[in-house]
C-alpha cells in the first residue's frame, strides 16, 4: 500500500511539473516586461527597488509571485523555508523582497552575485542600474568567477551540446527552437563556451540548474540582449554578504554559500562587517541575527532604533515586512 501512495505522489508531482511547463510555453505573452531603471549612488543609496506585499489567490505558487515580481525562485523561497513552494495558503499576505543591496563592482557595467543568482546592469553615465534574477551553474558545472567581456551576441542562436549530454539528446547541437535551452537571445562571454541567455525552461531561474551558463526569463534577456554592448566588461563575483546604505540606514543581505566556498560563514561575516566603512553604526546583534537567517533579503541593522534620521513610510514599511519575515523564519 505504502508503495502505490508513493508510486501517485510521484506521477502527480511529474504531471504538475508537466502541466507548469506547458502552460508557461503557452502563455509567454503575458510576460512583458519594462525596463526598470533604479537611481544609485555609491556613497549614500546602494540599496535599490521597494518590497512589497501580495495576497495568494487559487492556482499560485510561488514560481509565479516570483516571476511576476521580476525576481528568482530562490528570492521568494528563501524567507518562507516552510511553504509549500506549489501550494502556499490561500490568502496569505506575503512579503514580496523585490528590493537590492547592490555589490560593489570595479567597472559598473555587467555584475553578476553568484550566491544570489542576480544581474545587474549599470549605466554608468545616467547613474542608473537595471537588475534581473537568473540560473546559474549546478555545483558540478559552477558559472566561473572573474572579470570577462561580452564578445558574441546572437539572436535565435543555436546550442552546442555539451559531451557528456550528446548521448541524451542524440546530437551535437540543436537550432533554435522550443526545445533549444538557450532560448531566443544569447550573450557569449570570454571564458570558453559560457553566455547569459535565455531559457525554455523559466520556473529555473533562481536555481543552479545550469551547465555554467547564465540564464534569464525571456522577458528578461529581450530587454537586455539590445542594450548590453560588445566588449561590454562583465563580473562574475561571490559576494553572499552585502553591505548598503539607503541615506542614513545600513542594510545588510545575507545568501546562502551556494557553492560552499566559504569554511567559517560567521568568521567570514566577521571579517566583512570589520572592513565596513561605517561599522561603528551597525548593530552586532541585528547584523549575527540577518548572517544565520541568510534570508536574501535586505535587513535593516543601524545601531539604535533602526535608524540615524526619521523614518520615512518606506522605510518603516520594510522593517515591518522584514521583521515579520524573520520571525517567520525563526518557527521553522
Amino acid at each position: 500500500m505504502r508503495m502505490i501512495v508513493k508510486t501517485v505522489s510521484a506521477l502527480v508531482v511529474i504531471l504538475f511539473l508537466f502541466g507548469l511547463f506547458i502552460s508557461q510555453a503557452l502563455g509567454e505573452d503575458r510576460y512583458n516586461a519594462k525596463i526598470k531603471a533604479y537611481e544609485y549612488r555609491y556613497n549614500d543609496l546602494t540599496v535599490i527597488g521597494e518590497p512589497a506585499f501580495y495576497t495568494v489567490k487559487s492556482e499560485d505558487t510561488l514560481l509565479d509571485i516570483a516571476r511576476d515580481y521580476g525576481l528568482g525562485y530562490n528570492e521568494m523561497a528563501l524567507p518562507y523555508p516552510q511553504m509549500d513552494p506549489w501550494m502556499p495558503p490561500v490568502n496569505e499576505r506575503l512579503f514580496v523582497p523585490s528590493f537590492w543591496v547592490l555589490p560593489t563592482t570595479r567597472h559598473q557595467q555587467l555584475v553578476i552575485n553568484v550566491p544570489e543568482m542576480r544581474l545587474y546592469f549599470f549605466q554608468k553615465g545616467l547613474a542608473r542600474v537595471q537588475t534581473y534574477p537568473v540560473a546559474l551553474g549546478n555545483k558540478d558545472w559552477q558559472t566561473p568567477l572573474g572579470t570577462f567581456i561580452i564578445n558574441e551576441k546572437r539572436p535565435n542562436p543555436t546550442w552546442y551540446i555539451p559531451k557528456s549530454l550528446r548521448t541524451e539528446y542524440g546530437a551535437k547541437s540543436m537550432r533554435h527552437g522550443p526545445r533549444n535551452p538557450m532560448g531566443k537571445f544569447a550573450m557569449k562571454f570570454s571564458a570558453g563556451s559560457y553566455a547569459i541567455h535565455g531559457t525554455h525552461m523559466p520556473w529555473g531561474v533562481g536555481r543552479l540548474v545550469s551547465h555554467g551558463c547564465v540564464r534569464c526569463y525571456p522577458e528578461h534577456i529581450r530587454l537586455l540582449y539590445p542594450k548590453v554592448k560588445l566588449k561590454t566588461k562583465l563580473e562574475i563575483v561571490y559576494k553572499p554578504i552585502k553591505i548598503g546604505r539607503k541615506g542614513n540606514r545600513i542594510f545588510v543581505e545575507v545568501h546562502p554559500d551556494v557553492y560552499g566556498k566559504i569554511s567559517d560563514f560567521e568568521k567570514y561575516a566577521e571579517n566583512i562587517l570589520k572592513r565596513y566603512p561605517m561599522a561603528v553604526y551597525v548593530d552586532h546583534e541585528k547584523y549575527k541575527l540577518a548572517v544565520r537567517l541568510q534570508s536574501g533579503i535586505p535587513t535593516n541593522v543601524t545601531l539604535g532604533p533602526g535608524k540615524l534620521v526619521q523614518d520615512t513610510s518606506s522605510d518603516a514599511s520594510t522593517d515591518r515586512g522584514t521583521e515579520r519575515v524573520a520571525n517567520n523564519t525563526n518557527k521553522s
